[in-house]
């Protein structure tokens, strides 16, 4: 018996239903990723130019800020019922306290970085990658404020990449990096 007749016969495809084809792949809705991808762009974009025109972030007193959070965030992972997880607090203290300029840096223009990409629809998936990736971490440090919402948004379009950026710089740049667009003949 041939193995690749065993591989083909044994590899199972499933089919995306016509509702997951339409919320994530179909550009008709791209209206409805353009304003959920401005929302989220635009609440970091004032997250972060709040952050620029504060010396305790980035400048001369930049870190202030960061090591007051994290040192509230450390406070909170004691007690019976904790809200910070003793991992984390352990994360906190050990990898980003030593280095919290740094830090305050990379969360300022993080910040700065997802809501101009989010905004403009540039590599709409990678940024709302990142900007769930600094939601989690807010989280994990006990700061709830609007990022589960944010988070959920956030994973949406990642899931919708394809199409989330239509209306935005991937619809031109995405072909030429590859991305495989075609017209559906129905």
């Amino acid at each position: 018996m041939d193995n690749t007749k065993i591989t083909n016969k044994s590899r199972i495809q499933v089919q995306e239903s016509p509702i997951s084809i339409f919320l994530f792949s179909d550009t008709r809705f791209s209206i409805v990723w353009l304003i959920l991808r401005l929302y989220i762009g635009y609440q970091w974009m004032v997250a972060a130019l709040d952050k620029l025109n504060q010396s305790t972030w980035i400048g001369k007193e930049a870190g202030v800020a960061l090591k007051g959070f994290i040192q509230g965030a450390i406070k909170n992972s004691g007690g019976i019922h904790p809200n910070v997880s003793q991992w984390y607090a352990w994360f906190l203290m050990h990898i980003v306290l030593p280095h919290v300029i740094t830090f305050s840096y990379l969360v300022t223009y993080g910040e700065l970085f997802v809501g101009i990409t989010l905004i403009l629809g540039l590599f709409t998936g990678i940024a709302a990658f990142f900007g769930s990736f600094m939601n989690m971490n807010y989280l994990f440090a006990g700061a709830v404020s609007i990022n589960p919402i944010m988070f959920l948004i956030e994973l949406f379009i990642i899931l919708a990449w394809r199409t989330a950026g239509w209306i935005g710089l991937d619809r031109i740049l995405l072909p030429i990096l590859g991305t495989p667009w075609k017209k559906q003949i129905q």
